[in-house]
């Protein structure tokens, strides 16, 4: 299938790990070029030179999108690498879980300020470029907990579910613009951070995974490359009639769509 992403400007969030990599390296190798951010220098170095490798045409910008002064950096960036903005992938975040009780004023704070405000700053710095370009495309990432929160999951699934909301609105805002929004409700997923904790445990990656996947409904955890293979169709020509939905990539986890 034709995408039509070649010579898009695709900004990235989170883009040296997990779905944000994985989504970098897919919209680069479509012919997008593609924008990514994160925090940790080394890993900016190496992700962009592996997108080049593949022949990929790719800008690493250092930041930290819970500061309104790196989002502005961030889009300046881009303009002067770039020209303009077409796409907008918000994926940077973790998953901050806990009983609500322990989660003080600084961790809510926190979250809100990195996986909705973020995202808040970086659209609304992004949408004029993409006004000026006669549309875009922004994804917004979230979890299936969003939709259907359960104990102990505070303060993520509250943040997401604020995103699922402005996503919702904000496709009603730019339908007239052409600037599509979506989001992507992400159920378990092979990331870095599950790696991490099983290295802490001491645990076997690949058994932690397959137990984890008992939960599934396709009996697996999915892979980094599913998601950007949705993400790319919805900022791609194809899904040009798509906008304020929200997509469960979840292995059939969620109880509600």
């Amino acid at each position: 299938m034709e995408l039509g992403l070649g010579g898009k400007v695709a900004v990235i969030t989170g883009g040296t790990q997990g779905i944000g990599k994985a989504t970098a390296i897919r919209l680069a190798a479509e012919g997008a070029r593609v924008v990514i951010c994160a925090r940790g220098q080394p890993l900016l170095e190496s992700t962009a030179a592996e997108i080049r490798a593949a022949g990929g045409t790719v800008h690493a910008v250092s930041a930290d999108v819970s500061k309104p002064e790196d989002c502005a950096r961030i889009v300046a960036e881009t303009l002067s690498a770039f020209g303009g903005i077409d796409i907008l992938v918000n994926n940077a975040g973790t998953s901050a879980t806990g009983e609500f009780e322990s989660a003080t004023d600084d961790v809510w704070q926190a979250d809100f300020d990195l996986k909705l405000f973020g995202a808040i700053r970086l659209i609304r710095l992004a949408v004029a470029h993409m006004k000026a370009r006669g549309g875009g495309r922004i994804v917004n990432l979230a979890n299936i907990g969003a939709k259907q929160p359960g104990a102990r999951t505070m303060p993520t699934t509250v943040t997401r579910a604020a995103g699922l909301a402005m996503t919702k609105a904000l496709s009603k805002e730019y339908a007239p613009h052409n600037i599509l929004v979506n989001a992507v409700c992400i159920g378990l997923i092979r990331a870095g951070q599950h790696d991490r904790r099983a290295a802490q445990r001491g645990i076997d990656t690949e058994a932690m995974y397959q137990e984890m996947g008992k939960n599934v409904p396709l009996g697996r955890v999915g892979r980094a490359e599913e998601a950007a293979n949705v993400i790319a169709f919805l900022v791609s020509d194809a899904a040009s009639f798509v906008t304020g939905s929200s997509v469960n990539l979840d292995g059939g986890a969620s109880a509600v769509f």
